[in-house]
């Protein structure tokens, strides 16, 4: 393969590294400027070039040298929903100024870590884009560095995900030990060579499993791994705390994906079992603590932490080697849930920082009288909310009917069970919210609400899509199964 071959499969990656630097170089060059609107729109179009690119290679499937990168139809469902992402938070943070010159570029460089995550097909490209992800993460959450609250965001995370980061390396150390390899393919090659001494399976390669997935499970925020989720999103800037509630979980579910059902097929049990015990706890935790939430982004902290237990279910229930029916296969109900949650969530953030531009505050109790303010902006939340709880015919009733399916198809009926009480749960919390804004009176609320262009932009677009999905949901089931393909073989 010549090195032209490569630079059209790393295309996304090139431009997303190229454009992200271009961006903090030049923002040192023109400090001072008023060059934030200009720089995030640039960063748009890099993000949708990328996207573009991405499109324009089809499905193609290869591995670089030494298996450092598969670019793989998986890959490309990756490269698709954190390039989509991208778009849609830098589309929302246009009005941030305070963000700073810096905002858009170490935006590009979080996005580009998690492709680098999706197609890691290496220990150590998995470790590098994990940590790409993380530390441009760590950044964004501190930019206003004016304020205590985004300092102190910025701490946590980083000491919650340094910490995360050191476990999940040392679990990578034992399966190098016991296989010898730091390929994913090397790895189940190796298990199934040491498989007839169980001893080496039991006391290396499973707490190998439970340590590799204390580092996973900070990305997606699973319990107990999710301490950092709520204050980091309550106080990060809004624009970074709708990333953070996307883009690593997008990127932690990909790895999670990969990882067992490429490198660990040998050792389906154990991990299906652990996974299925965390995405219970997940998806309970979070409902019941989003109950007593006050502020927004603290209760969609919660509800998010939620979603990945839901999402849980999905990687508990994958069958290595795929088999059952289309709505059962695990990986695709995991794909099509991503997609689904992600215009919904975003959509969701798109609201919340509508109101709070003009209110000054994420309290609950803002959104009091709501629908006589901003009778758009009401209806589109309670359409979010309808589409988190999975009412359908919204884009996440499709991804739960998928994941529900799922879990039902494995034999796991006690935890596709929780997972619809949960999704039961969560209606009370949502609807406390829905209440405020159509039946309560709006006592001390003044004057409409205003959607700069934006904003309204992105609720458009979100919303059509958390719509549409189930509309156009047989081209999309169709993406995600040939995505979903060559993982489950």
């Amino acid at each position: 393969m010549s090195g032209m071959d490569y630079v059209t499969l790393l295309l996304p990656e090139i431009l997303l590294a190229a454009g992200g630097l271009a961006i903090l170089i030049l923002g040192l060059v023109w400090r001072g400027r008023s060059v934030y609107r200009p720089f995030c729109l640039l960063a748009i179009l890099v993000s949708l070039g990328a996207l573009g690119a991405t499109v324009g290679m089809g499905s193609v499937a290869v591995a670089l040298p030494q298996g450092i990168l598969a670019v793989d139809p998986f890959t490309s469902f990756f490269r698709v929903l954190g390039l989509a992402c991208a778009a849609l938070v830098l589309l929302l943070a246009l009005g941030h100024e305070r963000l700073g010159a810096e905002f858009p570029g170490l935006l590009l460089f979080a996005v580009l870590g998690i492709l680098l995550t999706a197609g890691g097909a290496n220990l150590v490209m998995v470790y590098v884009g994990i940590e790409l992800l993380s530390i441009t993460s760590y950044v964004l959450a501190g930019l206003l560095r004016e304020e205590p609250r985004s300092n102190e965001a910025a701490i946590k995370y980083f000491l919650y995900g340094a910490v995360a980061a050191a476990v999940m390396v040392y679990g990578f150390s034992f399966l190098l030990g016991l296989t010898g390899s730091l390929e994913l393919t090397g790895i189940a090659e190796g298990l199934r060579a040491v498989s007839g001494t169980p001893a080496a399976l039991r006391w290396v390669a499973v707490p190998a499993i439970v340590l590799m997935m204390v580092g996973f499970g900070f990305k997606v925020a699973a319990v107990p791994f999710h301490q950092w989720s709520p204050d980091v999103y309550e106080g990060a800037p809004t624009p970074v705390t709708a990333f953070l509630s996307v883009g690593p979980k997008a990127a932690g579910f990909a790895v999670m994906a990969r990882v067992f059902l490429v490198a660990l097929p040998a050792l389906q049990v154990e991990w299906a079992a652990l996974l299925a015990a965390l995405a219970a706890v997940t998806m309970t935790v979070g409902n019941l603590a989003a109950l007593w939430q006050t502020g927004m982004k603290r209760l969609l902290a919660y509800s998010s932490i939620a979603q990945a237990g839901y999402m849980l279910i999905g990687v508990a229930s994958l069958q290595v080697g795929g088999g059952g029916s289309l709505a059962g296969d695990a990986l695709v109900a995991l794909l099509v849930y991503l997609a689904a949650y992600l215009l919904t969530n975003l959509g969701a953030f798109a609201v919340v920082i509508s109101l709070e531009e003009a209110t000054g505050t994420d309290a609950i109790e803002s959104y009091t009288g709501l629908v006589h303010r901003a009778p758009w902006l009401a209806a589109a939340l309670v359409f979010y909310f309808l589409s988190l709880v999975g009412i359908p015919p919204l884009a996440c009733f499709l991804g739960k009917l998928f994941i529900f399916s799922a879990a039902i198809d494995a034999r796991l009926y006690w935890l596709a069970a929780v997972g619809v009480v949960n999704s039961a749960i969560s209606l009370a919390y949502y609807f406390r919210v829905v209440r405020l804004m159509f039946f309560e009176p709006e006592a001390g609320k003044e004057g409409a609400v205003r959607l700069p262009r934006n904003l309204s932009l992105a609720v458009a677009v979100t919303w059509v899509g958390t719509a549409g999905l189930v509309i156009v949901g047989t081209p999309v089931i169709a993406w995600a199964s040939q995505s979903a393909v060559l993982l489950v073989r």
